[in-house]
C-alpha cells in the first residue's frame, strides 16, 4: 500500500482512538473478522492490466474457505461489480453471509440523500 495513505490512515487511527492493523496474509487478516470484505481487482480504465492483477492478487480470493476463518455470524461485503472466481467464490457471493445488495441499496439511498443536499446547496446560492 501507498506510505503516504498508510501514515494518515494510522494519523487519523491515533485521533479517534481506533485501532489499525495491517496483514499481508490474507488468511491472518479475515481470522476471528465480523465483516470480511474486498473490491475488484480489475477497475475502469485496467483492463490492459488484467493479467498481471489476477497474478499479483493470487491467493486473495474470499471463498468458503476464507470465510471459514472469520466469525460463524461474519458478514461478506463487495461495492460491486464483483468479478465471480476472481475476487469473490460464487458460493461466497451468493451465500447467506452476502450483504451485497443491501449494501449496494443503502449506497442508492445515500446517493439519493447526497443529490437532495447539492440541489439545496444549489438553491441557497
Amino acid at each position: 500500500a501507498d506510505g503516504i495513505v498508510i501514515h494518515e490512515t494510522v494519523t487519523e487511527a491515533k485521533k479517534s482512538g481506533a485501532k489499525i492493523t495491517f496483514f499481508h496474509d490474507p488468511a491472518e487478516a479475515v481470522q476471528g473478522a465480523d465483516v470480511v470484505t474486498t473490491d475488484t481487482w480489475i477497475s475502469m480504465g485496467q483492463e490492459e492490466e488484467k493479467e498481471q492483477r489476477i497474478r499479483d492478487f493470487e491467493g486473495f480470493i474470499v471463498d468458503d474457505a476464507m470465510m471459514a476463518l472469520a466469525k460463524p455470524d461474519a458478514i461478506f461485503l463487495h461495492c460491486l461489480p464483483a468479478y465471480r472466481g476472481y475476487e469473490v467464490s460464487e458460493t461466497v457471493l451468493e451465500g447467506p453471509q452476502s450483504v451485497i445488495f443491501d449494501e449496494a441499496e443503502n449506497r442508492l439511498h445515500a446517493q439519493k440523500g447526497l443529490m437532495v443536499w447539492l440541489d439545496k446547496q444549489r438553491n441557497e446560492d
